[in-house]
């Protein structure tokens, strides 16, 4: 590889090959079902995260003295960037017997395609990231630049157990094994770490980790973009029902903070002066700073932002005398200069989001190795054609009137707005009656009612109709 760049944090999305091992257990484990349907998720989820078997393990290196090598999870706390809002995790290795002190980081990743190269091949699924090393002083002071608190806690294990995890770093260090296909649910620079200490551990750390959760991906993806208010909301719009599943203590170990969270409750085989040590302790404090902040609920702007406009443009509304409205709309605007001006401005916004947002879920749907993008509820709210409503919104901005309808056009017209407006009743009628797997409540309560009655005032006003050649009075 030509480039490589640091990603202290994860993507959503997931990775083409990965995503189908995804769908083994993407539907929903309740915590009321008997305990043979828990130990099956639990089996599944340690499927998805086995590792590769090492063969001729004889042939990597080993240290001389073994009991002279320390290992010690670093955990990084999120940033303020889309990629690094989850935090980070790499394990650093200390040999005292020949004083190397190392960093193994496994979220590097190649920009020599440049930023678009990447942003195209994320869409399609294909997130080949690799495994690199560095000294602490590089590492430590990436994260010190982008403001970021870093914990370092020892992890406690025998000599046995240090020989298995010294054997797969060095094992994942060979040319053939250095680049994987990164998974954000999945497999990604956390569940790296946690799996391979859970291979050292003989599957101590999978065994404690059966519980199902309260949570869902879903709400870890919405919790941890609370500081980027757009990128959360787009997120929830952009992804399906796969994410919709209560997940596991293990599956929740994808998020950094949560696999610390989970080893410091965990006991180690180790015992020094008679005491038995937990498998993560001498925490220390590398660096500390402050959290970024959580920003102004998206849900409540994409609300406001619609409906107050909405609410004005209905008081605006105002039936014409029957003798005019023979050859025009029986219903418009008054003001029309400021009114249509508001609905064009509003429309591009509306026309905009929901044209980028259907397109890029229909396409995902299609052209994608995102399986979290597949077969979207959302689809119905957000239509890639939208984006034409662009045009019609330019036009009432610039010239403050309805689009002008001819004979031809007027029923292809009348019938998209009537198929817009039932598919946002559909839309309510299966997530007001939960008839889907997919959580729809916070489009449903913030953005349909702003969005349906929009949609009602441009069919209504929006255009004027063609005239007709033969006109009774």
């Amino acid at each position: 590889m030509n480039s490589l760049s640091y990603l202290s944090g994860n993507f959503p999305g997931s990775f083409k090959g990965a995503g189908k091992r995804q769908t083994k257990f993407s539907s929903r484990i309740s915590r009321s079902g008997n305990g043979l349907l828990l130990m099956l998720g639990f089996v599944i989820s340690l499927q998805v995260s086995a590792l590769d078997q090492i063969s001729n393990s004889d042939s990597l290196p080993l240290p001389a003295d073994i009991s002279q090598v320390h290992f010690y999870l670093i955990t990084v706390d999120v940033g303020s960037q889309v990629w690094d809002n989850f935090g980070h995790t790499a394990l650093r290795v200390v040999d005292e017997s020949n004083d190397t002190d190392t960093v193994f980081n496994w979220g590097l990743f190649d920009m020599s395609g440049g930023a678009a190269g990447f942003s195209f091949n994320f869409f399609k699924g294909i997130m080949n990231y690799q495994l690199g090393t560095s000294s602490p002083q590089r590492e430590f002071g990436s994260y010190r630049q982008q403001r970021r608190s870093v914990w370092q806690d020892k992890i406690n294990l025998s000599n046995l157990q240090k020989e298995i995890l010294y054997k797969r770093l060095m094992w994942n260090l060979r040319p053939e094994n250095v680049v994987y296909p990164y998974h954000y649910f999945f497999d990604n620079c956390t569940t790296r770490v946690r799996d391979y200490l859970d291979e050292a551990v003989m599957g101590a750390i999978s065994a404690a980790s059966m519980d199902i959760t309260h949570n869902t991906f879903r709400d870890q993806v919405k919790s941890h973009y609370e500081s980027l208010g757009l990128i959360q909301f787009s997120l929830d719009v952009l992804m399906n029902s796969n994410i919709d599943r209560r997940i596991t203590q293990w599956e929740e170990m994808f998020l950094p903070l949560s696999l610390r969270s989970q080893l410091m409750g965990l006991p180690s085989v180790v015992f020094v002066g008679g005491e038995r040590q937990n498998l993560l302790s001498d925490s220390t404090l590398i660096m500390e700073f402050t959290t970024p902040t959580d920003q102004v609920d998206p849900y409540y702007v994409a609300s406001g932002l619609i409906l107050v406009p909405v609410l004005f443009l209905l008081l605006m509304l105002r039936r014409f005398p029957a003798s005019y409205f023979t050859t025009h709309s029986r219903i418009n605007l008054r003001m029309p200069e400021l009114s249509f001006r508001v609905m064009g401005i509003l429309g591009l916004i509306v026309f905009l989001f929901s044209g980028v947002f259907g397109f890029l879920m229909l396409g995902g749907w299609f052209f994608s190795g995102h399986l979290d993008l597949y077969s979207n509820m959302n689809l119905l709210l957000f239509w890639p054609t939208d984006l034409l409503g662009l045009a019609i919104s330019f036009q009432w901005l610039i010239r403050a009137k309805p689009w002008p309808l001819t004979h031809n056009t007027a029923p292809f017209v009348n019938y998209y707005w009537l198929a817009r407006i039932v598919s946002i009743i559909a839309y309510g009628v299966i997530g007001g009656f939960g008839l889907s797997a997919q959580v729809l409540d916070s489009l449903l309560l913030y953005v349909v009612p702003g969005l349906f009655l929009f949609i009602v005032l441009v069919w209504i006003v929006g255009f004027e109709q063609a005239k007709s050649k033969n006109v009774f009075f």
